[in-house]
């Protein structure tokens, strides 16, 4: 008998990629927004795939044939893993469809932002022609281009800031020291990562003890120039300290395509700073890794169907 997955929600123009590579088994969809929507819909499945559908403890319960849950994308934040691991249930993500996007957005919004390329261009269009930027802009060369978590992503976007004679450096207290030395970053601790980034940009998991990594008290100790980029995960940020310190000039600029509420709330005060670039969850985006995304969730769930060991449990 074929096993019955269950596409949870997910904002594709269609679903091709999943019905080609899971043929074999019989695939269902919805747009659940909802726990209550999961348990109405999913009925008598065997594996979820999910996008933004909340995966509690109540939905796996109601939901006892379950035994995968497959995450579009690599945050899991949507899914109870102690939940899901103390009923047997395996979690994965998919961390390594938009490596390059993400890391490439990451640097293309920090060299926006160090270059003033925004602020200049509403200035131009508001009738002003200056020869000098509109607040203090040092050089790239004399600046330390750091990240917060050292992984794939964080390394890609170290790689790609080299080339414009950044100082290289990272936080990560998971890395080896050796890793470092090899790939010739320097090694900051996280009083030393706000202390010292003229830019810093975030690639952290978003964890209880990484909630507001970026809080009123870190934003203090900030350089009055440095830049904060995040493409990671919206509630790494305390974003209306960064508001009010985009606002009292305490940091120079930030640049956020993720935000701790999505839609980003039309009231919240990060909208009024002339200092920040916002930008609505896109960083992952290319017609490459929408469609790598959609085939390697759709893998994972397969190879789980053929008996075989998944490749990105996050819930071991």
């Amino acid at each position: 008998m074929p096993m019955k997955i269950f596409i949870t929600d997910y904002s594709f123009a269609n679903l091709d990629p999943e019905h080609e590579i899971l043929a074999a088994c019989t695939v269902r969809d919805g747009q659940c927004k909802t726990a209550e929507d999961v348990i109405a819909h999913a009925g008598d499945a065997d594996a979820l795939i999910v996008q933004w559908a909340p995966i509690t403890a109540a939905v796996l319960d109601a939901l006892p044939k379950v035994r995968l849950v497959v995450r579009y994308g690599i945050g899991v934040d949507n899914v109870d893993l102690a939940a899901a691991r103390a009923r047997d249930v395996i979690v994965c993500n998919v961390p390594d469809y938009s490596i390059d996007e993400v890391a490439d957005h990451a640097v293309a919004t920090a060299l926006a932002l160090g270059r003033q390329l925004g602020a200049i261009d509403a200035r131009v269009r508001a009738g002003t022609w200056k020869l000098a930027p509109v607040s203090p802009m040092p050089a790239f060369r004399d600046m330390m281009f750091a990240v917060a978590g050292f992984g794939r992503i964080g390394r890609s976007v170290l790689e790609r800031a080299r080339p414009f004679k950044f100082r290289l450096a990272a936080y990560d207290p998971v890395v080896p020291v050796e890793e470092f030395e090899r790939l010739g970053v320097k090694r900051l601790e996280l009083d030393e990562l706000f202390r010292e980034a003229d830019i810093l940009s975030l690639h952290s998991p978003l964890l209880p003890q990484t909630r507001h990594l970026v809080n009123a008290q870190r934003l203090a100790t900030m350089k009055p120039t440095a830049i904060l980029v995040n493409t990671a995960r919206g509630g790494l940020v305390n974003t209306e300290a960064l508001a009010a310190a985009l606002k009292t000039k305490q940091i120079g600029f930030a640049g956020l395509d993720v935000f701790e509420t999505e839609p980003l709330p039309a009231d919240h005060p990060i909208r009024s700073c002339d200092n920040a670039l916002l930008t609505s969850h896109v960083a992952w985006y290319s017609e490459l890794s929408l469609k790598k995304l959609q085939q390697m969730a759709a893998e994972e769930v397969a190879r789980f169907t053929r008996g075989e060991p998944v490749k990105n449990r996050v819930n071991t």
